[in-house]
């Protein structure tokens, strides 16, 4: 194996900048130590309302590190992660080291290209079914870091889900202190590099909608553009809620958006029912006790969207 350079570990980070993360926070930071990778939680960029506990910017952080597996094995790079790999560092996330040369696998180079092509769409999606095999390739997507997902299509559980999102979403977004902190990530300025811009965060909540999402300042539903009535949800889970499963939750919601990407579905995300300790509570009983939600995904076909910006890497990349 070659050593590893500065070119591709940059060209590594920027992949993994291209990660989901709550109000596009991007929370994370790298460290390159010679052939050695290292990942931490930015703690400057928590959300002190939204994720006290930091459950969020873990799984981002995760999603990063996805990322960051698959750029670094698609340049000859195949690395092995150790996660939390220090007692005591919260911030320190996870250490990646050198594994067995090999070429990267079709499914590795596929996901890999696909990392630039996916964001989060919170426009209306269209009514066309997902087909029984690419929800196979979902759920094995998450089974292969670990993880499960279960898909929601049934109208009376799909009824049940929405109404623990919307008394989550009513008890999150009545703290004055949650919507200081969410206007203070709405991005209107076309040079900052994170935030959510208003173009990108979809039509502004409807009462009637059966999904509530997040207000970031949208204009009102264009005409005729509604949301599905019926529309096709999955709840992401670990099979525990420590930290480190949080982690790979982060990785298992990263391959599933790629690998959704790859199939020409959008998705976006509601983690407003995990944010809610109480909600939270519900959702696990609605689910049978299976295991810990980490996530609520909205999957389907969506029309072209806007996505929000990135930091370049110099920024995320420490000394």
């Amino acid at each position: 194996m070659t050593a590893l350079t500065r070119e591709v570990f940059t060209a590594a980070v920027t992949a993994a900048t291209l990660a989901p993360s709550m109000h596009n926070t991007q929370p994370w930071l790298f460290r390159r130590d010679g052939d050695t990778v290292e990942v931490y939680a930015d703690t400057g960029r928590d959300l002190t309302v939204a994720d006290p506990h930091h459950r969020a910017v873990r799984i981002s952080c995760g999603a990063a590190l996805l990322n960051l597996r698959l750029a670094l094995t698609a340049h000859g790079h195949p690395m092995t992660v150790r996660l939390l790999p220090e007692p005591g560092r919260t911030d320190f996330l996870a250490r990646l080291t050198p594994a067995v040369d090999r070429p990267a696998t079709p499914l590795e180079r596929e996901l890999h290209a696909a990392i630039g092509l996916r964001h989060s769409n919170r426009d209306p999606y269209l009514d066309s079914p997902v087909s029984t095999e690419q929800r196979a390739r979902l759920t094995h997507a998450a089974a292969t870091e670990r993880c499960w997902l279960q898909l929601v299509d049934d109208p009376a559980a799909v009824a049940r889900i929405a109404a623990i999102l919307r008394r989550a979403n009513r008890r999150i977004t009545d703290d004055p202190g949650y919507q200081v902190e969410l206007a203070a990530w709405i991005n209107h300025d076309p040079a900052r590099r994170d935030g959510v811009p208003v173009r990108a965060g979809g039509p502004a909540p409807a009462a009637h909608e059966l999904l509530p999402r997040r207000d970031f300042g949208g204009p009102a539903h264009p005409t005729g553009r509604d949301y599905q009535a019926e529309p096709l949800l999955a709840v992401l889970g670990a099979h525990g809620d420590l930290p480190g499963d949080q982690l790979r939750a982060g990785q298992a919601l990263q391959r599933v958006l790629l690998t959704a990407t790859v199939m020409g579905l959008s998705a976006s995300m509601m983690s407003q029912p995990v944010d809610d300790e109480a909600a939270r509570d519900e959702l696990w009983r609605e689910l049978h006790w299976q295991g810990s939600p980490h996530m609520l995904l909205r999957l389907g076909y969506g029309l072209p969207a806007t996505a929000s910006p990135r930091r370049p890497a110099a920024d995320v990349i420490l000394p």
